[in-house]
């Protein structure tokens, strides 16, 4: 399979309906499965992220005021694209960042159901009359499109990521420039292809590629800008925060996660398992929601360890594009480091591998880290504090439940949390007391497009999804008239 044949047909900036800066540096675009490279993209700086922010200020002017079925029948038709054109994007996504092909199939179906979700959110955004302070006083409440929308997006779901932020935009009649991660950037210009393709006007949507430093500097300086979206860790998260206080932007986060997954012993033990494989081990467990650490209570402790290394075992790590393979690579070396780093430093502190435990190095940019079970971990392990990004699930044993919510709150984070009862009293309970904006009972894989996805505390600001997801991209007016 060649790089042409796979990868978006131009490999360049998208900025008012234009493919632009085939003059500029470029960087590579690396397949994490055998270091080669794939792409080369043009290295942007401030000149053309202000050129596309011009661009979608000035499309804003008439985008703005186009009548919200015609916006909805351009989202719905750039869903269409995604589904007709299933394979091929989800080939890209696979060969620059390396998740399994069936995963990258269904993040297509993923992404897609944002645009189609915001498709008909957008004829639903409601105003609404307020009684007046007098019989001469009428009162209005008018919701309007925030304006000109920067989006910087991660590099582990390169496609959900943008159409998350994209649907609700567009939909609210706001234009926008994407920023994508350095690491998957071809996936969001086929993207951009189908929206060029499905209709959407020049400026509306841009996209630029490159210096993550001077295109954020460019988009939080700029006053054309006026929201802010960003997914990605939470130490830049709270950098954007700082930046856009100049501006006084409006901004959403979605930020880093340390989840935990409580399995009580009433537990149906199966569906633990089956839940735990499906979180933990997707993308190689390079996901924001992904289970992060298990406590299992003490008298279900050994079953489920048992269980789970069976299932664990049968897991098979690979090229992404090779067929049964279940586990891809890591997105990078630093990547590999940091979780093979969490394994030792648990080892080293009285924990035990139960399978799994090292990786492969190909080469400088091609790692596999193998599916990792670690047993009686304990609060002080640094695996039990830091996020892990990768394939390990470290396991500790509790109790009770006063013990174990302690242990699932006592961190920074609060994006999302998964517990397994088949008790209705015990479960509405442990609900209640997560401080965590997802929680999955029963079910590991809450993401969907009709839900609002977010975090509390330091994983993050506002919701994406549901009807929550477009608030954001909207201002709201109050008008009084007087009669």
């Amino acid at each position: 399979m060649s790089n042409v044949q796979l990868a978006a047909e131009k490999h360049l900036n998208f900025i008012n309906g234009e493919w632009t800066g085939g003059n500029l540096k470029t960087f590579d675009v690396i397949n994490p499965a055998n270091g080669e490279v794939i792409a080369k993209v043009p290295n942007s700086g401030k000149a053309e992220t202000d050129e596309a922010i011009e661009a979608a200020h000035t499309a804003f002017q008439s985008w703005s005021k186009t009548a919200a079925t015609e916006r909805a029948q351009i989202l719905r038709k750039v869903a269409e694209m995604m589904h007709e054109n299933k394979e091929e994007l989800a080939k890209i996504m696979t060969l620059e960042m390396g998740k399994p092909l069936a995963e990258s199939r269904g993040e297509v179906n993923y992404a897609a159901s944002f645009l189609e979700w915001y498709a008909e959110e957008a004829r639903r955004v409601y105003g609404r009359t307020v009684p007046g302070r007098s019989a001469n006083n009428r009162i209005q409440i008018v919701k309007q499109p925030v304006g000109v929308v920067a989006a910087i997006t991660p590099w582990n779901f390169p496609a959900a990521m943008i159409t998350r932020k994209l649907g609700p935009a567009l939909a609210a009649g706001c234009t926008i420039v994407i920023k994508p991660a350095e690491s998957t950037p071809l996936t969001a210009m086929k993207l951009m292809e189908f929206c060029e393709e499905a209709g959407v006007p020049k400026g509306v949507v841009n996209l630029v590629t490159g210096n993550p430093g001077e295109i954020g500097e460019a988009f939080m300086s700029n006053p054309k800008v006026r929201k802010v979206t960003f997914t990605g860790s939470t130490a830049v998260g709270k950098h954007l925060i700082r930046q856009s206080a100049d501006t006084v932007k409006n901004i959403s986060l979605e930020l880093g996660g340390h989840a935990p997954l409580i399995i009580f012993d009433d537990a149906d033990i199966e569906k633990a398992v089956q839940g735990a494989i499906a979180s933990k081990y997707r993308n190689a467990g390079q996901t924001c929601i992904c289970i992060n650490r298990i406590y299992v209570q003490a008298n279900v402790y050994e079953k489920f360890v048992s269980a789970f290394k069976e299932a664990v075992s049968q897991l098979k790590v690979g090229n992404g594009l090779d067929e049964g393979v279940d586990i891809g690579p890591m997105i990078n070396k630093a990547g590999y480091e940091k979780v093979d780093k969490h394994v030792q430093d648990a080892v080293s502190k009285g924990a035990e591998v139960v399978i799994g435990g090292q990786g492969e190095v190909l080469n400088d940019n091609a790692c596999f880290y193998h599916p990792t079970i670690i047993k009686d971990v304990t609060p002080e392990m640094v695996i039990m504090s830091e996020e892990t990004f990768g394939p390990v699930a470290p396991i500790q044993k509790f109790e009770t439940e006063e013990e174990v919510i302690e242990f699932a709150n006592n961190t920074p984070y609060g994006l999302s949390a998964y517990f397994y009862t088949e008790s209705v009293t015990r479960g509405t309970k442990i609900m209640e007391s997560l401080d965590y904006g997802i929680v999955g009972w029963n079910d590991a894989l809450p993401s969907t497009a009709q839900a609002p996805f977010g975090g509390m505390k330091e994983s993050g600001i506002g919701r994406e999804g549901g009807i929550e997801g477009i608030e954001p991209y909207l201002e709201t007016k109050y008008v009084s008239l007087g009669l």
